[in-house]
């Protein structure tokens, strides 16, 4: 048979795409040509194909007198990756009429190398999402990635190590045996941040004030800003956030695996945790908010569901600054270009630690600041009014006394009762969101729409508010982040209304600190 139709698939933006992988043989002078708009990577396939071939046992295409002709199909989408490998060599080999099999119903995706082993590739739960959707019922991926394919239930997975065997399997030589799901075990590789440094809340000395401010945000997703001296334990509070948060429901897992799949940063496991992202100041808006002439996901969705923690906040360029208005107001992240719009999910908790002046000694009793009024009003401006309006807590992080710091001496958090309070709080907000038909589950996205049937603001509590706007000269969103935040500190108590106390704490944590 001189023709063959094999299916595969890339990953566009966050989603993939099914793509048709279709070979011609002709008699002529040899030739090989991969059209349909391929880009390097996939152009280059001919020779890693032709090697792989020749070294599973087969004749080399190279060796052949024929015209080959692979086309990628729909042709006017732009073609990337080498995941095109495994389906373009199965293609050649089926019109060669080396082998022979029935394609239909089957999608292949995978990186060859010149020995023929198939090597993994980047957005598998992306193809299987697809695979699934477009009725196929058995798809073929890199064994490194058959567990993280295997998370879409109603396909067949089958993981391949190398061309010989997934042709052994096809033609009923030797079976692959179907890779079943498993949530255990899983290689969690988004979270070494904090994970790796194994800081949780009951490590922190003294601070109890700012251990409240975390729980708080940890409950109810708030934005929170930690000022304070160098050493004080602004990054370790950080840390101790993810201690507290509550582990991601199923459908939430599926998600940030298929984000962090698609941005390779995944090794065949699964997102099992709250993902947790710590880019360096110097970072470019790019890497941080995503983008590109073909949009790519930033650290802003990889964090999505989870943590971003931005240290020595106002130094980070003020593009990137500005740029979060839209993610911590909107939880999404928005692109144009002129090849298309892309919308990206980013809906995280900011955590943003910085000093009160660039030197760090602003306000110390004990060192003096080198600072000039100049630097700490330009370090202030940094960050602007519309970004510190979109920031629910603001934290002042003081000095530890040294004989508490000598002693050990603090008062313990455990954190997994303080874990339990923050999921009991969590499944209250996600429980009143269901019963008013709201597609928000934390506090901190709750619409203008819902906020009186859920809020439920008692007479006293209004009336600071109003006193506190006035005073304070609180913006619109400044005074519905408030009744926010205070909804939250309420459902950590169980309290179905948001009372003075309540919205009394909510204003103590929203008077900047810089």
């Amino acid at each position: 048979m001189p023709f063959s139709h094999i299916s595969s698939a890339q990953v566009r933006l966050l989603q993939a795409e099914i793509i048709s992988v279709e070979t011609d043989i002709s008699r002529g002078l040899h030739s090989f040509s991969i059209v349909g708009l391929p880009d390097k990577a996939v152009d280059e396939s001919k020779d890693r194909v032709s090697a792989a071939i020749k070294n599973s046992g087969f004749k080399s295409p190279r060796q052949t007198n024929a015209k080959i002709v692979v086309s990628l199909a729909p042709a006017q989408t732009r073609k990337g990756g080498p995941a095109f490998d495994l389906p373009i060599a199965l293609g050649y080999l089926l019109a060669a009429g080396e082998i022979s099999f029935e394609s239909d119903g089957k999608l292949f995706v995978g990186e060859l190398s010149l020995d023929g082993s198939v090597r993994p590739v980047n957005g598998v739960l992306s193809f299987a999402r697809a695979a699934k959707t477009a009725g196929f019922k058995e798809l073929f991926v890199p064994e490194e990635n058959a567990i993280e394919a295997a998370i879409v239930e109603g396909i067949l997975v089958f993981g391949v190590s190398s061309l010989r065997q997934a042709i052994d399997h096809l033609q009923s030589t030797e079976t692959i045996p179907v890779t079943p799901f498993s949530i255990h075990n899983q290689d969690d590789t988004t979270t070494e941040f904090l994970d790796g440094h194994g800081v949780t809340i009951d490590d922190i000395v003294g601070q109890d004030a700012a251990k409240r401010a975390i729980m708080i945000a940890a409950a109810g997703g708030h934005n929170i800003a930690l000022s304070g001296p160098p050493g004080t334990g602004k990054t370790m509070l950080a840390r101790a956030l993810h201690s507290i948060l509550p582990p991601l429901s199923f459908n939430d897992m599926v998600e940030a695996t298929e984000i962090h799949s698609v941005a390779g940063g995944l090794n065949g496991g699964m997102v099992t945790t709250a993902p947790v992202r710590s880019p360096h100041h110097t970072s470019s808006a790019s890497s941080i908010i995503g983008g590109g002439s073909i949009p790519k996901p930033g650290e802003i969705t990889l964090a999505h569901r989870g943590v971003l923690f931005m240290d020595e906040f106002p130094e980070f360029k003020r593009e990137v600054l500005e740029a979060l208005r839209q993610p911590l107001e909107e939880g999404v992240i928005s692109f144009s270009r002129a090849r298309g719009a892309a919308t990206f999910p980013a809906n995280f908790i900011l955590v943003a630690a910085m000093n009160p002046c660039p030197c760090g000694n602003r306000g110390s009793t004990e060192l003096i600041c080198s600072c000039s009024a100049k630097e700490i009003n330009r370090y202030e401006k940094k960050i602007s009014g519309p970004i510190a309006d979109r920031i629910d807590m603001w934290i002042e992080v003081s000095k530890v006394d040294r004989e508490k710091l000598a002693r050990l001496d603090h008062q313990s958090h455990n954190k997994d009762i303080v874990r339990k309070t923050v999921t009991r709080a969590r499944k209250m907000q996600a429980d009143r969101a269901l019963m008013l038909g709201g597609n928000y589950r934390l506090n901190s996205m709750l619409p203008a729409k819902d906020m009186q049937a859920a809020v439920l603001l008692s007479s006293d509590g209004i009336s600071i508010l109003e006193q506190a706007a006035r005073q304070y000269g609180l913006s619109g969103r400044g005074i519905h982040r408030v009744i926010r935040l205070a909804r939250t500190i309420a459902d950590l108590e169980g309290s179905d209304k948001t009372k003075a106390p309540h919205i009394l704490e909510a204003l103590q944590y929203r008077q900047r600190k810089l």
